[in-house]
């Protein structure tokens, strides 16, 4: 036998693996391998075998345990299994040299009788027992790879149906997005168009021209409202804002003020609630405000019965948080995960219909990430709905 470091005590010994690799030999030839290999000690984190490469060794592992990974699709590196003391790796490398179909590496200190090809072809020649039970062996192990491959081209077509499946429910959002944004941009624009032409042509009376000029006024408000909002999705992704300390409180009251007539008309109380010495957060105040504005009007706007919405600022564990609660209509569970998407537009509920074209929310989400903060929603059919707003918060106190 070759110099070794022996294993250490009440290990299995390699006269009682070899028969487990190759069942049926004698115990002559078990010998004879043994005096043909070392017996090796790796630490913690040493690749054995690598995939891609032209190795030469067999392996038997004696003590401690190994990983043995892959690469999918030249990017994911995939755990398949643990091999432990009794398992063997490498078989392939002692009969042809094909390159290694996995990376073996240790996870702990390890100990392995090591057998390396020319080694193993002279006791190969000499032996039709080894011989068979390596035919036997690597014919196993071809069937497992067979069943990994096969079972891995099942999960990629999954996952490729998947993917397809969103891409097509993308690309049907972003038309039914374009046929809503030309509806909104459409009706307002044939409306002004239409009282700007009966005042052309002196059709208006002059007591009805302050109340067409003021219809004019809210239709170019809202053909600039969703253009404006469109822009600034596209403007967020290209220009990041200047960040000061921002008082959330201070905001929330001053969007509560500016929707007291929108929620009045709507038969909603606006109701403010901001925690004393609230600390500041970093933040664009202009976007942050956005933000906010955008998940009051939808609970507004969602709230078609009527009833309270609240709005509040406290502190959380290192954190501000801002709340906007309805008891509006609620979403339904299955919805929860695509309200954010900037395509998703919810156009009706029961008996109430909706206008806009849903990019509140994808405004409010953008606008919170650019924060490095989160925003979260719970929600209940029928009960109405909370968003949260998440920030970090700094230690500067209003």
């Amino acid at each position: 036998m070759h110099a070794m470091n022996l294993p250490r005590k009440n290990l299995p010994s390699p006269k009682e693996i070899i028969p487990r690799a190759f069942p049926g030999i004698s115990q002559l030839e078990i010998d004879e391998l043994i005096n043909r290999s070392q017996v090796r000690n790796y630490v913690k984190g040493i690749v054995l075998t690598r995939e891609g490469e032209i190795e030469s060794k067999f392996y038997i592992l004696l003590d401690g345990r190994v990983s043995v990974t892959k690469t999918i699709n030249n990017i994911e590196q995939r755990h398949l299994k643990e091999l432990e003391a009794g398992d063997f790796f490498g078989e392939m490398a002692l009969i042809h040299n094909a390159p290694r179909a996995a990376t073996v590496t240790t996870i702990e200190p390890v100990t392995v009788l090591e057998i390396d090809r020319d080694d193993f072809d002279r006791v190969l020649r000499n032996s039709s027992s080894v011989a068979m039970a390596m035919v036997r062996e690597i014919s196993s192990r071809l069937r497992e790879n067979d069943e990994m491959a096969i079972e891995d081209l099942r999960m990629r077509a999954s996952e490729l149906a998947e993917a397809y499946q969103k891409l097509a429910e993308q690309e049907l959002a972003r038309r039914e997005f374009l046929t809503n944004v030309a509806h909104e941009l459409r009706t307002p624009l044939m409306a002004a168009g239409g009282f700007l032409q009966l005042i052309q042509k002196g059709l208006i009376t002059p007591e009805k021209m302050p109340s067409a000029i003021e219809k004019i006024s809210r239709n170019i408000g809202q053909i600039t409202t969703l253009v404006n909002d469109i822009l600034f999705l596209q403007e967020m992704d290209l220009i990041l804002p200047k960040f000061q300390p921002v008082n959330m409180g201070e905001l929330a009251g001053e969007v509560v003020e500016a929707y007291h007539e929108k929620a009045a008309a709507n038969l909603v109380t606006l109701r403010l609630q901001v925690s004393p010495n609230l600390p500041a957060t970093s933040g664009d105040p202009k976007t942050l405000e956005r933000a906010l504005e955008a998940l009051v009007d939808n609970a507004i706007k969602f709230s078609p019965n009527g009833g309270q919405v609240t709005v509040s600022a406290r502190e959380g564990d290192g954190t501000v948080i801002v709340d906007v609660i309805d008891k509006g209509i609620g979403i339904e569970k299955e919805r929860l995960p695509r309200i954010f998407d900037r395509f998703y537009h919810l156009e009706q509920s029961g008996d109430n219909l909706f206008e806009g074209i849903g990019l509140g929310l994808a405004i409010t989400q953008q606008v919170i990430k650019q924060h490095n903060g989160r925003l979260t929603v719970e929600s209940e059919p029928g009960k109405g709905s909370t968003f949260s707003i998440h920030l970090k918060a700094m230690k500067v106190v209003f």
